[in-house]
């Protein structure tokens, strides 16, 4: 499979499980999402893909879709839980980049096979991690902060959904992949392909903001088994 059709496959797949999650678990299936997201996000987003003749990370997707979890806390709960989920994952990336240094410290024995794996991979994860951090505190409160102010402008109705979910998602997201794709990438990669990152995981994200329209709606008529 190309990576234009697991891009378009992931789009859905992720998104679907937002929404999946949300009906079998109501809002802690939402918070359980917002944490893989941004865990598996920091693994993602290591891998240099290109897409559409472009360079760019291979997390965009996953972590795009964190910001539909917000926007559903923010439209169905209110301000105080979407903030919760931001509170949530931060909490656990902070665990995760503690985690992953302290498992690299250990000498491993002479029938070891993977230490030299998670050498590269997780060796990667303090600038990884700290840059996704920033990123990510920084852009999910805008995004929350946003959110209500343009619902404050448009009311609680169905028709004005796709603006508060769309202004605010596409104002956070080009702040989240400045801060982030600055401090985690800048001086790793050529100039020519530093650029293009940044531009091309604004681009895949902001289509991804786009994309996830209709599923807001679906989530707003849904009636979670659990809750």
């Amino acid at each position: 499979m190309t990576n234009e059709l697991l891009f378009i496959a992931s789009i859905l797949f992720y998104l679907g499980s937002v929404l999946l999650l949300y009906k079998l678990f109501g809002k802690n299936g939402l918070f359980a999402f917002a944490i893989f997201g941004t865990l598996l996000g920091n693994i993602d987003v290591c891998k240099c893909i290109d897409l559409f003749g472009v360079s760019t990370t291979g997390g965009n997707v996953l972590y795009a879709s964190t910001f539909l979890v917000t926007d559903i806390l923010s439209e169905k709960y209110g301000k105080k839980e979407a903030a919760k989920a931001v509170k949530y994952s931060f909490s656990t990336m902070l665990l995760w980049l503690l985690g992953t240094q302290m498992i690299l410290g250990f000498t491993p024995n002479a029938n070891d096979y993977v230490d030299g794996s998670l050498g590269v991979v997780f060796g990667l994860v303090p600038r990884i991690t700290i840059a996704s951090l920033i990123g990510f505190v920084c852009s999910q409160n805008i995004d929350v902060f946003l959110y209500h102010f343009i619902w404050s402008k448009t009311g609680n109705s169905e028709k004005g959904l796709w603006k508060r979910n769309n202004g605010s998602t596409f104002i956070s997201q080009a702040i989240d992949t400045l801060l982030f794709t600055t401090l985690a990438f800048w001086g790793v990669y050529p100039m020519k392909v530093f650029v293009s990152i940044v531009i091309t995981t604004y681009v895949f994200k902001a289509a991804v903001a786009a994309l996830d329209t209709p599923f807001i709606y679906l989530a707003r008529r849904i009636r979670p088994m659990e809750d």
